[in-house]
């Protein structure tokens, strides 16, 4: 994706922007939203025209997603709001060609007055084709950039590697995304600490970015999410999201690199291919934000640097199947450095958020990410049953590309 977003977002609950807690008592009866794009979660619901066609194909596509893990209980103040596609959506190449389909969908909990989120529970329909899931805030004044985007793509929805296709601009994308949150195959529910959420104004709706896997079908999907809302005057804490994206560099193996993508510049012209453009140059884009691009090789960082005040509260990492391990550390080669994440053998398939104690932070502390690669993990696994020739590998959207990012939920003042 570009530099302002990733995401597989990953196995993960890589909510980055909500800490994962045990959550406090106080259950409620659940709310839904009834708009387009919302559905109860009532077993009687008619599905859609669309889904309707899907299931005489034979296809088993409910209305309303079920959660795959029970939701925790909510918690005094809390409602759960539950939205889905209006209808089932059949991912294919953009591009026509690729093995990944990059799509957003607007969906509206009709928030009537400001409120903060302060959980989500994304709900695949189709698990065997839904590699991740991000959930992006669209405020109001950008809903007719949306609905623009929606409008000139046939079909349900629009092609969006990366992230949305607009909304801020890249510094601010990075320093304070608008990611709600993230789910990826393992992910459960993800729910704030008590006094914490994200600030939604009145209008607000949501973009759903799905990434849908082709090496693992075509199969129609309808995928749904819950949130966890409460009203504005509670005043809760605002969390916001940190991005620390790297760009990879991983050469093809000396005996295995004659291989027609093991030139750089080949492998970079077969992104572009597959996801345009613009998300095709985010390796070379971050070395504006990163600096000059090193020697290539199995591992890859970046620095950023604070320019506020600033409070983690939870930190997490992302990266593909050729990931073998990953860092974050605040003022590293400093006597104040510490790490704060180190994910050693990387599991790709847990890359939910871990909250850390409050870590405080003064304009020009620093916060590095570092991410370790490997070309023989394509040897074995099925992912890459088609593909286990090296490439040389750049960051790239698809489930056999790469990535190397770090996602900080942070406070400020």
């Amino acid at each position: 994706m570009t530099a302002a977003s990733i995401p597989r977002l990953l196995a993960l609950v890589v909510s980055g922007l909500l800490v994962l807690t045990a959550c406090g008592p106080g259950d409620q009866d659940e709310r839904s939203a009834s708009a387009p794009g919302a559905s109860s979660t009532s077993d009687t619901q008619a599905p859609s025209d669309k889904a309707t066609d899907a299931e005489h194909e034979g296809h088993e596509l409910p209305a309303t997603p079920s959660p795959s893990v029970k939701p925790k209980p909510l918690r005094a103040g809390e409602r759960r709001v539950t939205l889905a596609m209006p209808e089932a959506y059949t991912p294919s190449a953009p591009n026509g060609v690729g093995t990944d389909d990059y799509r957003c969908f607007i969906l509206d909990p009709q928030l009537g007055k400001d409120a903060y989120l302060t959980g989500t529970n994304v709900l695949p329909g189709n698990p065997a084709v839904v590699h991740h899931v991000i959930m992006f805030k669209l405020p109001p004044e950008a809903g007719a950039a949306a609905e623009q985007s929606d409008a000139a793509d046939p079909g349900l929805g629009w092609t969006c590697f990366g992230n949305m296709g607009f909304g801020r601009a890249p510094g601010e994308q990075l320093d304070n995304a608008q990611w709600l949150g993230a789910w990826a195959p393992g992910g459960e529910e993800a729910v704030a600490t008590a006094g914490f959420g994200t600030r939604l104004t009145k209008g607000t709706r949501i973009v759903m970015q799905v990434h849908y896997n082709l090496l693992a079908g075509t199969e129609p999907d309808i995928s749904g999410m819950q949130l966890r809302l409460v009203p504005r005057s509670a005043d809760l804490t605002e969390l916001q999201t940190f991005l620390i994206p790297a760009p990879v560099e991983l050469p093809c193996r000396p005996e295995h690199a004659d291989g027609e993508l093991c030139d750089r510049a080949a492998a970079v012209a077969d992104v572009k291919a597959r996801f345009g453009q613009g998300p095709g140059s985010t390796n070379d884009l971050l070395y504006f934000l990163c600096g000059e691009r090193k020697k290539s090789g199995p591992v890859s960082s970046c620095v950023r640097t604070m320019n506020e005040p600033t409070t983690i509260r939870a930190v997490a990492g992302h990266m593909h199947l050729l990931g073998r391990a990953i860092k974050i550390e605040v003022n590293p080669g400093t006597p104040s450095a510490r790490t704060i994440l180190d994910i050693k053998p990387w599991n790709f398939d847990d890359q939910g958020a871990r909250p850390v104690d409050p870590i405080h932070l003064q304009p020009f502390d620093t916060v590095k990410v570092t991410c370790r690669h490997a070309q023989w993990l394509r040897d074995a696994d099925p992912a890459f049953e088609t593909q286990r020739e090296d490439r040389y590998v750049v960051w790239g959207e698809g489930t056999t590309d790469e990535m190397c990012l770090g996602i900080l939920t942070i406070t400020r003042p």
